[in-house]
Formats: structure tokens, C-alpha cells, sequence
């Protein structure tokens, strides 16, 4: 009867070795991004006494988010959006808007979502749930995401760069929002558009490939400091 004998102690931390390197990539971290606020937007409708569903965004969202494509369980997201910046396309009606009787942008400026959990469907596609805060009120929110792509940007500086949609509905009510209710829909229904640049990336994400981009490539204008175009007022408050 053979006897088995223990490893020599070289061949030991050789095997280890040898164990770590090919779980190094499940047991990385995600990479952490930031949201880029000038290409993320959130766009908001609700129903106008019944007639039609007015429509506003919200520009210059920021925040993070922390994502790994093979691993939907390990995203994390926090973002601040400012409700001063909404914007439904008239000035008298941004107004009524900001008033104190309504998301009283003065006393709460910022709207922010926090997740908690995260529920992968498939490979583009998941339920991320959250503490929504607004209007000084925090109720659990679940938007529902897809992940669109995650590539490097193909003007300077080159950044790696993942975009998003997600769509959700809320009450407004549940927030503490109430008056106008009839002028003013309760259902918000959320359209979000995101892009994200990584954080801490290495050198070679940066670089161009050659032949991908010209060397001086156009800046793209900031959209959000475009000036409105003046439009009818409604008479509605």
C-alpha cells in the first residue's frame, strides 16, 4: 500500500499562487465611475389637469457609481440631482415649480438616491432599489435599469465611459408634494439617461488607438448652458 506524501513547501505556495491569480478577477472590486452631468439627464412627466403629460428635465446630476458587466450584484449608486435646475420650458411655470408649495427648491435644493440592493435580470438589465430623498421625505424607490454600453469615449481625453437608461414611477404625494392636485397629476413618471467617466483609470485607457480619433477632435459644447427658447406661458399656476 503506496503512502501519500505532503507537498514540499515550494510546490505548496506555488499551487497557492497559482489559486489566487485565477480568482484575482471574481475577487476584484468594481471600478468606480463618475456621472458625467452634462450627458446625464432626467427627464420627468406628469399629467397637466388631464389634458396632456407636461414634460421637464434636470440636468447636472453628479455622483458615483460602482459596476462590474459580469457582476450586477456588486453595483453601488449615489446620486444628487439639482432640483434647482428643472426646467419644464417656461419661466413662469419654473417658478410655480420651485415655489414653497411644491419641491420648494429653497429649502430642499437637491433630490439624491442612495442604493441598497441590486437585482441582476440578465446581462443588461436589472432592478436597483434605493432611498430616494425628496422634498425632505426619503421613501424606497426601484428603478429599472439597462446597462447600454461600456467602451472608451472617442473624444479626448478618452475616457472609459458607461452609459445607462432606467425608467420609474413615483407619487408625489408620497413625498409630502400635494397641492395644485387639480392642475397637477400625483404619478411622476422618471426617464433617466446616464453616462459615467471611470475613476483612477490607467494610462493606457486614456491613450488613442491609432487611427481612432484625430489629434485635436472637436470639445463637445455643454448643452446645459444653452439659453432657453422663450415659449407661451400657460395659464395654469
Amino acid at each position: 500500500m503506496s503512502i501519500s506524501r505532503p507537498l514540499p513547501r515550494r510546490a505548496c505556495r506555488a499551487w497557492l499562487l497559482a489559486v489566487l491569480l485565477a480568482c484575482g478577477p471574481a475577487m476584484a472590486a468594481p471600478a468606480t465611475y463618475q456621472l458625467d452631468p452634462v450627458h446625464t439627464r432626467v427627464l420627468f412627466a406628469i399629467s397637466h389637469a388631464g389634458f396632456s403629460q407636461a414634460m421637464g428635465t434636470v440636468s447636472g446630476s453628479t455622483g458615483l457609481f460602482q459596476f462590474d458587466p459580469g457582476d450586477w450584484s456588486q453595483a453601488r449608486v449615489e446620486v444628487s440631482v439639482p432640483l434647482d435646475r428643472a426646467d419644464l420650458g417656461d419661466a413662469a411655470w419654473n417658478k410655480a415649480m420651485a415655489a414653497g408649495n411644491l419641491l420648494d427648491t429653497r429649502r430642499h435644493p437637491q433630490a439624491t438616491f442612495v442604493s441598497t440592493r441590486v437585482l441582476g435580470i440578465d446581462a443588461t438589465h436589472a432592478e436597483v432599489t434605493g432611498n430616494l430623498t425628496l422634498h425632505g421625505v426619503t421613501r424606497e424607490v426601484t428603478l429599472a435599469v439597462t446597462f447600454n454600453q461600456l467602451k472608451r469615449h472617442p473624444l479626448p481625453p478618452f475616457r472609459r465611459t458607461a452609459g445607462f437608461s432606467a425608467t420609474a414611477t413615483l407619487s408625489r404625494a408620497d413625498f409630502g408634494i400635494t397641492s395644485w392636485k387639480s392642475v397637477i397629476g400625483d404619478t411622476v413618471q422618471l426617464t433617466i439617461q446616464a453616462e459615467a467617466t471611470r475613476s483612477g483609470q490607467e494610462l493606457e485607457d486614456t491613450a488613442p488607438a491609432a487611427g481612432e480619433a484625430p489629434a485635436a477632435a472637436p470639445v463637445e459644447p455643454d448643452a446645459a448652458a444653452a439659453p432657453l427658447q422663450p415659449t407661451p406661458q400657460d395659464p395654469s399656476p
